[in-house]
C-alpha cells in the first residue's frame, strides 16, 4: 500500500507510515450526545470507516477508538430543559447514533469509550501537567496554561496571540489564553472526586485521556470534523505533548455537511435527521450518497443531489443484479488500478467512483454481448471495490434490510428489475411498442426510468 495522508499539521500529503509494522491505530472524535444525529454528525464516522477499510484491505490490523462525549453543558442543560436525568438523556441519544451508524453500514468501532467511565485517566494527566508547570488549579478549576507549552498554535497554524478559546471569562485564570481542563462542581451537576476538588471534566482532557489510555502514548491517525481543529484539537495536542506523550502522528479532518452554505448545525435549525432521510432512501443510498464527494470537501445538500447519487448507485446495483440473474452470483475479485491509485491518493473517493463506473459500463457492454466470463469478471472487480466503501449491493446487511420497510423496498426492487429487463428484451428486439408500454406502466406506479449508458436506471418520483 503507498497511501498518502493530508495532514492538516503539516498541511500536506505525507506517506502513511505506521509505528508498527502491519498495524493502524486511529482514534475518532464521535458525538457529544446531546441529542439526534443528523447527516453532518455521521459523515466524519462514514469517512474514517472508508479509511478503515481502506487499512484493512491493504492488510494491517485496524484499531479504531471512537469516543463518547457523554458529559458535557449542553447535555446537563438539554435534560434540565426537558426534566429528564442528564445520564439517561445522554444514553438515550448514544442509542440513536450507534442506530445512525450501523444504518448507514459502519463497522463497529473497536472500542466507543465514554468520557464519565474514564475520569481516573484524566485525573492520571491532570497530575502529570500540574506536576511539570503545564497546568494550576483556581477556585476548583484546573486549567492548562497555554503559554508553558512553546509549539501552541502549531496544528491550526495559529499565532498564539491571536486565539481565543471560547470559554468565557474567568476571574480565576491566570491567563484569557488557558483552557479549562477540570470543572469544578456546581450544585445539581454530576461531579467526581479529585485531589483539587469534586467537578466534571473539560472537554478537550477527555480524548487525550482516552487515546492514549487505549491507543498508548503515540499512536498513528486522529481524525474528526474540520470544526475541531481549533480549540478541541489543538488543545487536545498541547496537553498530550506537554505530559510527554508523543500522541497523533497524522491529524486528518473531514469538511462539513452544508445547507445554504452554512455549516448544518441545530442552532441554525438547518438539520436533516437520518431517521427523517432513512424513510426516504435506503441506507446504502444514503451512504453512497456522504462517502461520494472527497472527504475534505464540503458537501452542500439538495435533494436534487441526493436523488442523483440514488440514481447513481442504483445503476452500480442494477449491473450487479443483472449479472447475478443471468450468469450467477458473481464473487469479490480484484479492486483496478484505478481504484487503488484514487484511493491511495488521500482517500480520493470521488476517482474511486469513476473506476467503479467504469466497470459497470464494461461489464454492461459484455453483458449485451453475451460475454458471461467478462462480465462475471467486471461484476466481482465491482463487488470488492463497493464493499471497500462499504456499499457492495450484494452485502448482507443490505439485501436482508433490517425490517418491514427494507423488505418491501426489496420486493420494490425486484419487480422493476424484471419489468426493467423485459423492457430491454423488447429493445433488443426492436419491439419498441412494448418497450414503452412497459416504460408507462412504471411511470403509471410512480417509478422513474432512465436510460444511460450503464444501463436503465430507476427511482421512485418523490425521492
Amino acid at each position: 500500500m503507498s497511501l498518502r495522508l493530508f495532514d492538516t499539521a503539516t498541511r500536506e500529503q505525507r506517506d502513511f507510515v505506521p509505528l508498527r509494522a502491519e498495524a493502524a491505530s486511529m482514534y475518532v472524535c464521535g458525538a457529544t450526545v446531546q441529542g439526534s444525529p443528523h447527516i453532518g454528525h455521521v459523515r466524519s464516522g462514514l469517512n474514517y470507516d472508508v479509511l478503515r477499510r481502506w487499512l484493512t484491505h491493504g492488510g494491517y490490523d485496524v484499531t479504531l477508538v471512537r469516543n463518547v462525549t457523554d458529559i458535557d453543558d449542553k447535555i446537563l442543560r438539554k435534560a434540565a430543559d426537558a426534566g429528564r436525568p442528564w445520564w439517561e438523556w445522554a444514553a438515550t441519544h448514544e442509542r440513536a447514533f450507534v442506530a445512525a451508524y450501523d444504518a448507514l453500514g459502519c463497522l463497529p468501532a473497536s472500542i466507543e469509550p465514554r468520557a464519565t467511565g474514564h475520569v481516573p485517566q484524566m485525573i492520571d494527566l491532570m497530575e502529570r501537567l500540574v506536576d511539570s508547570d503545564h497546568a494550576y488549579a483556581a477556585g476548583g478549576d484546573v486549567y492548562f496554561s497555554v503559554r508553558s507549552f512553546p509549539d501552541y498554535g502549531a496544528l491550526s497554524h495559529q499565532k498564539v496571540d491571536d486565539v481565543a478559546q471560547g470559554e468565557g471569562e474567568s476571574g480565576a485564570k491566570r491567563d484569557p489564553l488557558d483552557f479549562t481542563l477540570w470543572k469544578a462542581a456546581k450544585p445539581g451537576e454530576p461531579s467526581w472526586a479529585t485531589p483539587w476538588g469534586r467537578g466534571r471534566p473539560g472537554w478537550h482532557l477527555e480524548c487525550s485521556a482516552m487515546s492514549t489510555f487505549y491507543l498508548g502514548p503515540e499512536f498513528d491517525i486522529h481524525g474528526g470534523g474540520l470544526d475541531l481543529v481549533f480549540p478541541h484539537h489543538e488543545n487536545e495536542r498541547a496537553q498530550s505533548n506537554a505530559a510527554g506523550d508523543g500522541f497523533a502522528h497524522y491529524w486528518l479532518h473531514n469538511a462539513w455537511v452544508t445547507t445554504g452554505g452554512e455549516k448544518m448545525s441545530k442552532s441554525l435549525g438547518n438539520t436533516l435527521a437520518i431517521d427523517v432521510l432513512l424513510r426516504r432512501v435506503r441506507g446504502v443510498e444514503l451512504r453512497y450518497y456522504l462517502v461520494g464527494p472527497h472527504y475534505r470537501s464540503s458537501i452542500e445538500y439538495s435533494d436534487a443531489a441526493l436523488h442523483e447519487s440514488v440514481a447513481a448507485y442504483r445503476r452500480i446495483e442494477s449491473f450487479v443484479h443483472r449479472v447475478r440473474e443471468r450468469v450467477g452470483t458473481p464473487q469479490p475479485g480484484t479492486v483496478s488500478p484505478a481504484f487503488v491509485a484514487a484511493m491511495d491518493d488521500d482517500l480520493g473517493t470521488p476517482g474511486a467512483l469513476a473506476a467503479i463506473h467504469g466497470a459497470v459500463r464494461e461489464g454492461n457492454t459484455a453483458l449485451d454481448n453475451g460475454d458471461r466470463t467478462a462480465a462475471a469478471s467486471a461484476a466481482g472487480s465491482v463487488r470488492a471495490m463497493t464493499g471497500v466503501l462499504g456499499l457492495d449491493p450484494l452485502d448482507p446487511r443490505w439485501v436482508e434490510g433490517e425490517g418491514a420497510s427494507d423488505a418491501a423496498t426489496g420486493a420494490l426492487t425486484a419487480l422493476v428489475e424484471d419489468l426493467l429487463a423485459q423492457r430491454q428484451e423488447a429493445r433488443s428486439r426492436r419491439d419498441f411498442a412494448t418497450a414503452d408500454e412497459v416504460r408507462d406502466r412504471l411511470t403509471a406506479a410512480g417509478v422513474s426510468v432512465e436510460d444511460s449508458p450503464d444501463g436503465p436506471t430507476w427511482s421512485l418520483k418523490d425521492v
